[in-house]
């Protein structure tokens, strides 16, 4: 059995990263489908009219984890102010060169954000108020990391206007946390859900990772008994992937890293796909789950292959024909933004049959699946007629499904979303 998931930041305004997801029962898996189904495909329209979100990097952490492969940098103080202020330079540049609406969503990922000073985000949200505009209602999220925010930062930060807090809690076990690198422990984790809420948060998305070094399925389901205890609007359950130039990586190549069986992570997704939907949290991607009307708004209109606008060393931009990464290392990104020199070192052109497979790709991390009408009327292609029989073989062994429009993944189809995916790019 091939068992999938995507590991944490590896979405807004990072490029893909389609790697594994867990199992669903069929019976509970086909009811949560359609009531999601029903909700976000409403909610489809509004990202193809209205749609405008922002990414900013923030690549400063404490110190690197050991899985982590993203662009983050532990230490890197001195920089702090210098990059706010270029990251305001860049956005004076994107307002005047290009297109947009006012922003409905706006995203502070990393790295760790939640290491910058309260006013250096309130900084960078006025700035980008200022020079981009702001929808009523729009959607400010930011990453955080226990450790790193107190009580009062929390509320400066609400007060600046964030008003989704995605917190990196990972495990609530000190022995876990401890052989992942994290700079905190489950006592922290805790203190700051219980601070979030007291700062007047009322949208909290938590991050847990499965399928740890040493974990078994109980340990698995501890953790996450312990964050639906904490009543979050959000979870985002990631299975660890181990990516080469990381600790973690090296230690597997030479044999060291103990990961837990193929029949521990089944176990594992077994929990997660029983415990989530009993404590009122819907499964509508492959590893999140949201109250409804709580899914991430940012991340959905990355899912469905819309544009986005992005600021910082290591972000990538996507305006539906054209990607845009930026360079990795945050001194050098400030002193080529201030020097008046392209911050711009890969750049990659979509052609149309290039973006249609990739709006599949993506939209099929979905629950919901993607719209046929909606790619035609996009790309003006039909996936039955641009797959053929491989579409056909992909149906009848019950790995897709087309229902009311809606091309999607079935729950067996979900085990094995890398293989099927794989047939499609």
């Amino acid at each position: 059995m091939q068992i999938n998931t995507v590991g944490p930041g590896c979405l807004a305004g990072q490029l893909p990263n389609l790697n594994r997801c867990g199992t669903v029962t069929h019976d509970e898996g086909d009811r949560n489908c359609y009531n999601t189904i029903k909700r976000i495909a409403c909610y489809e329209i509004s990202l193809d009219k209205l749609m405008s979100c922002l990414y900013i990097h923030i690549p400063f952490c404490l110190q690197k984890c050991a899985y982590c492969s993203f662009v983050s940098f532990g230490g890197r103080e001195e920089l702090f102010g210098r990059y706010v202020a270029t990251l305001c330079r860049e956005a004076e540049q994107t307002a005047a060169r290009a297109a947009h609406t006012p922003l409905s969503t706006l995203f502070f990922g990393g790295g760790t954000p939640s290491l910058l000073p309260a006013a250096s985000i309130s900084k960078i949200i006025d700035c980008c108020h200022d020079l981009l505009g702001f929808t009523s209602g729009i959607e400010i999220s930011l990453e955080a990391n226990p450790g790193t925010i107190d009580y009062a930062k929390l509320a400066e930060l609400r007060r600046a206007g964030v008003n989704r807090l995605s917190i990196g809690v990972q495990s609530f076990d000190d022995h876990e946390l401890h052989r992942l690198g994290r700079a905190h422990n489950g006592e922290q984790a805790l203190t700051t859900v219980r601070h979030a809420r007291k700062a007047g948060f009322d949208n909290l998305s938590l991050d847990l990772m499965s399928g740890l070094p040493g974990q078994s399925a109980d340990a698995w389901r501890r953790n996450l008994e312990q964050a639906l205890a904490l009543n979050p609007e959000h979870l985002s359950c990631y299975q660890l992937t181990i990516e080469e130039d990381t600790p973690f990586g090296r230690l597997q190549n030479q044999g060291l890293l103990e990961l837990p069986h193929e029949d521990a992570i089944v176990a594992m997704d077994e929990i997660t796909h029983t415990l989530c939907p009993a404590a009122g949290l819907e499964r509508y991607e492959i590893s999140n789950f949201a109250r409804p009307g709580q899914e991430c708004r940012h991340n959905l209109n990355y899912w469905h292959n819309r544009p986005y606008l992005a600021l910082g060393a290591g972000a990538v931009s996507y305006d539906t024909k054209r990607r845009q990464r930026r360079l990795s290392d945050p001194q050098r990104y400030c002193e080529l933004m201030e020097s008046g020199d392209s911050i711009v070192i890969d750049e990659e052109n979509l052609g149309t049959e290039a973006s249609f497979r990739e709006t599949i790709i993506m939209g099929l991390r979905l629950i919901q699946g993607v719209s046929i009408n909606e790619l035609q009327h996009r790309f003006h292609l039909n996936p039955g007629s641009y797959y053929g029989e491989t579409l056909d073989r992909l149906i009848s062994r019950n790995l897709l499904i087309i229902e009311q429009d809606r091309l999607r993944l079935t729950p067996h189809g979900l085990t094995f979303a890398n293989r099927v995916m794989a047939e499609l790019v």
